[in-house]
């Protein structure tokens, strides 16, 4: 990833702003601030960013409604940042859009780490999908539909692969229960979420060192599911 990456924040909290400038300027991004949510769209539109923080909790307009007005003209990578830490905000924010969502407070390690993977992603071209994904041991070849781990291949059941496809798919990013169903499934069903949970398990077993302490499938509490992509 290329430095000088040009980043909005929408924040109001001046204490949390001086924190996000301090951080990446040192890693030599580029930072604009927005204190509302009006002077953060009209920024996006005008500045052009490589990728916008976006805070929830705004003075004049909602953020939710912000990243909503944000994805009509623009598909920058937006990462949430937000003290709202609910299983619903997360979702709402997802599906309306948002490429990640961090809640505060948070570490400046893993916010970076979440800026680089968005980024990637946005970098990709749409008509060139990935067809291989490599994170730490783990190397996940979609094109030939195997899975090896330390140059091993790993034998899964159907399900268990579909279910890592998807997470492939969307690596590095949170990939919601009712993504997932659907993707894999077609369809949201009752007790569908179980299903979820049985093959990450089974997933864990198979891929991780310590299932209990996951390297790679990393559990969202009540939102998802991220594959983790080291560098």
């Amino acid at each position: 990833m290329s430095q000088h990456v040009r980043i909005l924040v929408i924040e109001d909290e001046a204490p949390i702003r001086r924190f996000l400038r301090a951080s990446l300027e040192a890693q030599q991004h580029r930072l604009t601030e927005a204190t509302t949510g009006q002077e953060g769209l009209s920024l996006a539109a005008t500045d052009a960013p490589d990728l916008i923080l976006l805070d929830l909790g705004l003075p004049d307009i909602e953020g939710l409604d912000v990243l909503r007005r944000l994805r009509e003209f623009s598909a920058v990578p937006i990462i949430i940042l937000s003290a709202r830490g609910k299983e619903r905000d997360k979702i709402d924010a997802l599906d309306a859009g948002a490429d990640d969502y961090l809640t505060k407070p948070f570490n400046v390690g893993e916010l970076s780490a979440r800026i680089r993977v968005a980024l990637r992603h946005a970098a990709r071209p749409a008509d060139k999908p990935t067809l291989r994904v490599e994170t730490g041991d783990l190397v996940i070849d979609l094109e030939n539909r195997q899975v090896f781990l330390a140059e091993g291949e790993v034998r899964l059941t159907p399900n268990e692969y579909r279910i890592l496809a998807v997470l492939a798919k969307y690596a590095g990013k949170v990939v919601t229960q009712n993504q997932m169903m659907t993707e894999v499934w077609g369809s949201i069903k009752p007790g569908q979420e179980h299903h979820v949970r049985v093959y990450m398990h089974q997933l864990r077993q198979k891929l991780e060192a310590e299932p209990a302490r996951p390297r790679y499938l990393i559990t969202e509490p009540w939102v998802g599911y991220r594959l983790k992509v080291e560098e």
